[in-house]
């Protein structure tokens, strides 16, 4: 694919939705599986975008790449999610150019996660651009951003410490457990879902707890049976999930699946029960709190524990505003460049030509001419002219496009 800048009549943007305004309801709603997102980024190729990439986590749904109008990348969001024009309306957000960049390292440093520092949402980032990639639908400004972005991961996580201590979703719905849940040792904990928040969910449990009663439960078995293994714990087949939520004081639920897979009818309960859903979208159907021995609590909930770990992470986000600051700095220069330098290096050539053709002029006129002499001076003044127009290209009041359109213009370049 050609490496040549954005189409001028295209804009960078950034839409989505993510934890802070839309409940898990709603984010449940645009969330994308991986099926819907490459479905969504063929449908994006097939409708002429130029670059894009995708990204659906339990906390966030988002698009960033190139539209003549952010519509087109909230529309392809709808086309391939089950939220609506209007939900999107209510509960999204739309950012445009630098505001776009500047929400993109955020995210990617932790900064705007539901629990700050956590740093999860990097290798989604990767992932969604390593997708784009293969269907070429990401061009040298992303991938420039892109590793921008991870460039900024890596040094806010190694020279702060806002991640620092053990919070997570995971770490979370663990120190819930321990802190509503008495004598937790002898209580049976049935864990549905092995998927990163489920197995990260499982290691802090066997961590904290050395908790030796952990029953693991999956749709695909083999894959509880290799996280089983490394602990040490219980596997049972799916088909044993009903039997198995009548035996358990405490539920973490952490599947993928896109609808409820818990519900009132199958809990036919005889002591309490506590249910953490820590799925997106949920998977427990809010009709079990019917029954008075369920205590069911969502991530969104958990997410909002604050603790001495995260108020002492809150100490490091100036620190790391500096190093977005300094990383986006330098991406926009280069951005910028980018969008000048073929201007210049055209500019340079047309002058050199005017120079070479008014030598060749003077020689034929004047036998005496010192040409010699004469490139070095004209030589010194197209540096200093071309000088002077990069110098004015890289102020930050100018508007390159016009600029360069109006060079283009004044030399007859093409």
């Amino acid at each position: 694919m050609e490496n040549h800048s954005p189409a001028k009549q295209n804009t960078f943007y950034a839409i989505g939705l993510s934890y802070k305004k839309a409940d898990a309801e709603i984010r449940g709603k645009f969330s994308l599986d991986e099926k819907a997102k490459a479905n969504l980024l063929e449908q994006a190729k097939a409708n002429g975008v130029e670059s894009l990439l995708v990204t659906s986590t339990c906390n966030r749904t988002e698009i960033y790449g190139f539209a003549q109008h952010p519509f087109q990348l909230i529309q392809l969001l709808c086309d391939n999610s089950q939220g609506s024009l209007e939900e999107f309306q209510n509960y999204a957000y739309v950012y445009k150019q630098k505001e776009a960049l500047n929400h993109m390292f955020r995210v990617g440093t932790g900064l705007d996660s539901q629990i700050l520092g956590d740093f999860e949402i990097i290798a989604q980032l990767k992932n969604a651009f390593v997708e784009s990639k293969k269907l070429n639908l990401a061009n040298a400004y992303l991938e420039r951003l892109v590793n921008s972005v991870i460039q900024a991961s890596k040094k806010v996580k190694n020279e702060t410490e806002i991640s620092s201590g053990a919070t997570s979703v995971s770490f979370a719905a663990v120190q819930y457990i321990f802190k509503n849940v008495e004598d937790i040792s002898n209580k049976d904990i049935l864990l549905f879902g092995t998927g990163k928040i489920g197995r990260n969910t499982c290691e802090n449990l066997v961590k904290h707890s050395k908790h030796d009663q952990i029953t693991l439960i999956n749709r695909t078995k083999d894959k509880a049976e290799k996280l089983a293994k490394k602990l040490n714990l219980i596997v049972k087949d799916y088909s044993d999930l009903q039997i198995e939520l009548q035996k358990a004081d405490v539920v973490v639920v952490a599947t993928g699946a896109q609808n409820p897979t818990i519900d009132l009818d199958i809990l036919n309960l005889k002591k309490p029960l506590l249910i953490l859903d820590l799925s997106i979208p949920k998977n427990v159907n809010e009709n079990v709190k019917q029954n008075p021995f369920v205590t069911l609590v969502h991530m969104d909930h958990l997410s909002q524990m604050t603790d001495e770990t995260l108020e002492n992470r809150k100490q490091h986000i100036p620190a790391a505003e500096i190093i977005i600051t300094e990383i986006l700095t330098e991406f926009l220069t280069w951005s910028k460049g980018r969008k000048y330098a073929p201007t210049i290096h055209a500019l340079k050539a047309k002058l050199n030509a005017i120079k070479e053709s008014e030598i060749n002029h003077l020689k034929k006129k004047n036998a005496d001419f010192n040409d010699e002499y004469a490139e070095i001076i004209t030589a010194k003044l197209i540096q200093k002219i071309t000088s002077h127009f990069a110098n004015h290209l890289k102020d930050d009041n100018t508007v390159v496009e016009e600029s360069v359109e109006w060079i283009n213009k004044v030399f007859q370049i093409d």
